[in-house]
């Protein structure tokens, strides 16, 4: 280790977006308390939202129905599991897919029989479908069918499955699929009224995921009983390992172009609490730095025994490598103290200036865990609207202060430069789902999905210059209709500091799994995110999350990043 830098004399503050919002930095971030599917779990766990089996009606060929009751001091909800026989035809983890395993529908209330059927008659319809009343998420789930099956096999046998089988994968069902906010009639988000225990971002998706992965688990039990009387259900320490696979491509690069108030609010919310806990006037033996050296370890733990092998991230094993370091020096800290006015913002200047930014995001995003009511009450207070209006009367001087304080990176980038254009951004004419792909390859009259934040930026600054900057914008767009969306967006985004990655999506040399890492890990909290051809992740949710049984029993909120059974 290098000799200590300067002492910081000022509060810690937020980081600097020219330096946050690079592609490489936000594909560093790591889950946190502020994830949504972490935000979720400290919820239910402070809350100890009790989850019932109603009803489940499964034959030995795996077809039939599971119902659940979630009751929770915002509502109750019911969660539907249609379950079917697998079938090796037209099986696949795309949304286009026509075969499940499972299907399912998180509802608001007590679900009747009506309810039930009707949901069972409209979910395999999927676009043609339509939600009954109450509805949030239609989703879907298939099996990994190898660890599912012989899960199955050892239960029915007597034995709990193999560890090192069970590590292979993390999950025995995984999410092909989580639709809502009126997607097929399902209720909006925004509507949610005050107290809905769901209304936080992302927080009804995360809970079907979370059914999906507990309705996976009971289904294996449920099998093996069926099978043999001498079955044995999964222990609880492999049941918590289990989580629900993930696999998500191009289409969380539109969901941030489409998103960017939202996108704002999560990462200035992990900022601030990062800030606040570099602020912790931590001093030798506080307790909170016991905590977060035995976070750092559990960590490093993990990260040693990951099996995923990464293409564009960091190998686990040199990220846990490093923590161990980083472990050493929290204790160091905890030991010795430090002359430092902010003792943790000093530690995490040092993690950042001599190891990796997966390290270091590591460490920032566990430091959350000690301002865990401030994380909370961030988490939950992320609700904004997309809605983007032009504010004709703003003058056109006023609209240019804003691109030069706001977008010099973007007036900066070199659009005239070979392989700015490379790319195109389409939808599969026979998938539906979004593409990326050569611009010299593209049909005459191909629809650009993709928002060219850096070109548009630069038209409106060459149509603004040499205008009366007195004049109102309105007189511009008369000129310029073509203009209106982009202005719009700078307009209503004024301000902000995190809602727009530093990155010309249409170039050559862009990583489209950097920013859908940063969707993946950092704002859903999936864990072993294995990137594949630099654009599709796979990963898993609620890894190591405590059981229905655990949340009702009262679980501890330091579930996170779970060690491997144990043969």
């Amino acid at each position: 280790m290098s000799a200590a830098l300067p002492l910081a004399a000022s509060p810690p503050a937020p980081r600097d977006p020219d330096f946050l919002m690079r592609p490489e930095r936000l594909a560093a971030f790591q889950p946190s308390r502020i994830s949504c599917s972490r935000a979720l779990m400290a919820q239910a766990i402070a809350e100890r939202w009790r989850i019932a089996t109603r009803r489940f009606e499964i034959g030995t060929d795996s077809a039939g129905t599971a119902v659940y009751e979630i009751e929770t001091p915002g509502g109750t909800f019911s969660f539907l599991a249609f379950s079917n026989t697998p079938q090796r035809a037209g099986r696949t983890g795309r949304i286009i897919a026509r075969t499940w395993d499972m299907t399912g529908a998180l509802i608001e209330g007590v679900a009747d029989e009506r309810v039930i059927e009707t949901t069972r008659q409209e979910l395999p319809k999927l676009y043609a479908g339509r939600a009954t009343p109450g509805t949030l998420i239609w989703c879907r789930s298939n099996r990994s069918m190898r660890v599912f099956d012989a899960t199955v096999e050892a239960l029915a046998s007597g034995r709990q499955p193999e560890a090192a089988l069970v590590a292979q994968s993390c999950y025995l069902m995984r999410n092909t699929g989580l639709d809502g906010n009126g997607t097929f009639g399902t209720r909006s988000f925004l509507a949610l009224e005050r107290g809905h225990a769901l209304r936080h971002p992302l927080a009804a998706q995360m809970l079907a995921a979370y059914m999906m992965r507990e309705f996976a688990a009971d289904l294996a039990n449920h099998l093996a009983a069926l099978r043999s009387p001498d079955a044995v259900a999964l222990s609880p320490e492999i049941r918590r390992f289990l989580g629900i696979g993930n696999g998500s491509a191009l289409g969380l690069i539109l969901f941030i172009n489409n998103h960017p108030r939202l996108i704002d609010a999560w990462i200035g919310a992990r900022e601030e609490a990062i800030a606040a806990a570099c602020a912790l006037p931590v001093v030798p033996g506080d307790p909170r730095l016991a905590h977060l050296e035995a976070l750092v370890r559990r960590a490093a733990v993990f990260r040693r025994e990951d099996r995923m092998v990464y293409d564009a991230f960091a190998p686990s094993a040199l990220i846990a490598e490093e923590l161990d370091a980083v472990a050493a020096l929290v204790a160091s800290l905890r030991e010795r103290g430090s002359d430092a006015a902010y003792p943790l913002e000093e530690l995490a200047r040092q993690v950042a200036a001599h190891f990796h930014p997966e390290t270091e995001e590591t460490l920032l995003s566990l430091m959350i865990e000690l301002v865990p009511e401030l994380a909370d009450r961030l988490a939950r207070s992320m609700i904004v609207s997309e809605e983007m209006e032009v504010t004709p009367s703003m003058s056109a001087g006023a609209l240019r202060a804003i691109l030069h304080r706001e977008y010099g990176w973007a007036l900066a980038w070199d659009m005239t430069a070979p392989g700015a254009y490379e790319q195109v951004w389409y939808k599969s004419a026979t998938a539906e789902e979004p593409r990326r792909g050569p611009m010299a390859e593209a049909p005459p009259g191909t629809f650009n999905l993709g928002l060219d934040v850096p070109g548009l930026v630069q038209a409106l600054d060459a149509a603004l210059e040499g205008r009366d900057p007195a004049e109102p914008v309105a007189r511009l767009l008369l000129a310029r209709p073509d203009l209106r969306q982009i202005t719009a967006r700078v307009q209503s985004l004024a301000g902000l500091r995190y809602h727009q990655p530093r990155v010309n999506i249409m170039a050559g040399d862009f990583v489209p799994a950097h920013l859908v890492r940063l969707m993946n890990v950092a704002l859903h909290g999936v864990d072993k995110t294995r990137d594949y051809l630099a654009r599709n992740l796979r990963g898993v949710l609620f890894h190591g999350a405590p059981t229905a049984a655990d949340l009702a029993a009262g679980a501890s909120p330091d579930w996170f990043y779970p060690a491997e059974p144990r043969p």
